[in-house]
């Protein structure tokens, strides 16, 4: 594996963190010397798309919140990541507003009493659309990674769904299971 190759696991962006502190990513990079930042360029409620209204078990194009961003490290495109929210937790609240969250959408969402305690994650290959490569700035031979990602709630209510592609020549996905 390269120097460039980021190796990432999901618990950090799981868990809530504390007030004042950075969101996950900003402090995940800054731990690893690097600085990360995200621009939001959608905020807002929009018609659930298929696979994201199978994640959080709602009716095709009914309507959630989604927080469209592009992820970078070091001013570079690493990842585009759409979020999205049942609208009954989202609508008329920050996470509709296309403006940073202090702490991160999961201590936002904590704060109102909606916390993960079970995720399921699938993970693809595929190549990239015109727009994903132009974005993340790939070559036309270069294939990404699919994260799609729900988390549940201690009833089982899906409370987040994360639909991400990562360029994959640069990313290397970590699980960490404990089992009993």
């Amino acid at each position: 594996m390269s120097e460039s190759t980021w190796v990432s696991t999901s618990m950090p962006y799981l868990t809530p963190r504390g007030k004042g502190r950075p969101d996950a990513w900003s402090a995940e990079a800054a731990a690893r010397g690097g600085k990360g930042s995200q621009t939001i360029v959608y905020a807002g409620a929009v018609p659930a798309p298929d696979e994201v209204a199978g994640l959080l078990d709602v009716s095709r194009a009914e309507t959630v919140v989604v927080r469209r961003r592009v992820i970078r490290l070091d001013g570079e495109p690493c990842e585009l990541t759409d979020t999205y929210y049942p609208a009954g937790i989202a609508l008329g609240t920050r996470l509709a507003e296309k403006r940073k969250i202090p702490g991160g959408a999961v201590a936002f969402l904590a704060e109102r009493g909606h916390v993960g305690v079970r995720v399921s994650e699938d993970v693809t290959a595929r190549m990239p659309s015109a727009e994903e490569r132009e974005i993340l700035g790939m070559g036309p031979d270069e294939p990404v990674i699919g994260l799609s990602r729900v988390t549940l709630d201690r009833d089982d209510h899906p409370i987040q769904a994360d639909v991400m592609v990562m360029p994959a020549h640069r990313q290397r996905l970590r699980y960490e299971l404990r089992i009993g």
